[in-house]
């Protein structure tokens, strides 16, 4: 089933879902995380991530609005390079990609257990219904999703410019020397821990086809988009540092500490609907990309044609959005029990690189050469091959994956070659 354009998702909803996808659940620990590694220097981690995210939001927004398409980056890769491309970048997003939901709604868990009490098993058992909860939401489709966003955005927003407000006049000028205590390795580490919080554009690339008017509204939702989360991470970072100081070596819960200094221990309670409104926000993002890519993928041949059910603007992509929670389960059971988020974020941000990586060299070859947005995509080429090397030995897992893809495609080829023989063996007999 199909709509006209006056039931897709207009700016204000995209902006919402891309604001979501992009800020996402960083907020909640990475400030801490990029100030151990960086210092005051995590400031100018943040700051160079947002430049970085100039050209590559650009090179997205040109490449959505060309190409609005359910199969997002994988159909990019796919009339850039061919099918074996587009598999690969697939299989990165949709069978790679979901280890964020765990490490976010475990994030999201610990927030809200520091403040309720509990111990692993709460954290646990709230996590898997932070995940459930966005599923449901998904159910109904990406413009449902829009407008629950849309709600989600506006209570964030509020929350956090209540808390930075009250907690900045407690800043300590001595917190911000030495700039850079571990040198420019540090902040080159908090510069690999921010592409977590700086990915999303390659997966709101895979609802860009639900908008009702793309060429007018992806440009303007992705600006916006990009000057609210550059702004919001910079303001958190800035604040963290210089009101934590060497405190922040031994945070697990950043804002709950800021919000305890600003306001008192009892304002705990707004940091956990920060957390679980940011949890639930960025999975109503990155599930309806999931579910999208999904029934492109089952359109393209990419997965069983059962799953292309949906993959139509306005289509609802059940089927894709129950594998992919399938998907997300797996992860879920293997990430519980993993002590230590660090080592599986940076898995999850080389995967994000890869397919930035693919999703830039596609723009090379499909936009007008010499076009602003060629221009982008060419700084972007640079700047991911950057962020390439310092994924490092982690490239190891999207290497993985992308061989699965490979071998995947060789089978299904080979199936494919006897299904055509043994019809062109049949075909003699009946024509005799």
């Amino acid at each position: 089933m199909t709509h006209d354009g006056h039931h897709g998702i207009g700016l204000t909803q995209g902006t919402a879902l891309y604001v979501a996808a992009v800020l996402g659940t960083g907020i909640l620990l990475l400030p801490a995380l990029a100030a151990r590694a960086a210092g005051p220097g995590a400031i100018i981690a943040v700051g160079a991530l947002a430049v970085i995210s100039i050209p590559l939001a650009s090179t997205f927004a040109a490449l959505s609005t060309r190409y609005p398409d359910a199969g997002g980056v994988a159909t990019f890769a796919r009339r850039a390079f061919g099918p074996s491309a587009a598999r690969v970048v697939s299989y990165w997003f949709y069978f790679g990609t979901p280890i964020g939901a765990p490490i976010a709604a475990i994030m999201t868990a610990q927030y809200v257990v520091a403040i309720v009490g509990g111990g692993r098993g709460t954290v646990i058992a709230i996590a898997a219904g932070l995940i459930v909860v966005p599923v449901a939401v998904t159910v109904f489709g990406v413009r449902f999703a829009g407008w629950v966003q849309l709600v989600l955005s506006a209570a964030l927003m509020a929350i956090l410019v209540l808390a930075l407000a009250a907690a900045a006049p407690h800043t300590d000028p001595q917190n911000f020397t030495p700039v850079l205590p571990n040198g420019p390795a540090g902040v080159g580490g908090a510069i690999s821990l921010y592409v977590w919080a700086f990915a999303g554009w390659e997966a709101v690339a895979g609802i860009a086809g639900e908008f009702a008017r793309p060429r007018r509204d992806i440009p303007r939702a992705t600006t916006l988009a990009l000057v609210i989360v550059a702004i919001a991470y910079i303001a958190i970072q800035t604040v963290v540092v210089g009101v934590l100081g060497p405190r922040v070596g031994t945070t697990q819960a950043p804002l709950l500490d800021l919000v305890t200094i600003g306001l008192g221990p009892g304002w705990g309670l707004v940091v956990a609907c920060v957390a679980v409104i940011v949890v639930v926000g960025v999975f109503n993002a990155y599930f309806a990309a999931f579910s999208k890519l999904g029934a492109a993928m089952g359109r393209d041949g990419d997965l069983p044609a059962w799953f292309g059910h949906g993959a139509e603007r306005g289509g609802i992509a059940r089927r894709g959005l129950l594998l992919s929670a399938a998907v997300m389960a797996v992860y879920f059971a293997i990430v519980a029990w993993i002590p230590d988020l660090q080592p599986v974020i940076l898995v999850h941000t080389s995967i994000a690189a890869a397919i930035y990586g693919m999703g830039v060299a596609s723009a090379l070859v499909l936009l007008p050469r010499r076009s602003l947005g060629w221009w982008m995509s060419l700084l972007s080429c640079v700047l991911v091959l950057g962020l390439l090397v310092l994924a490092g030995a982690n490239l190891v897992y999207p290497a993985i994956v992308a061989a699965a893809a490979i071998a995947a495609g060789a089978v299904a080829k080979v199936r494919r070659q006897r299904a055509r023989d043994d019809r062109a063996r049949r075909s003699p007999t009946r024509a005799a």
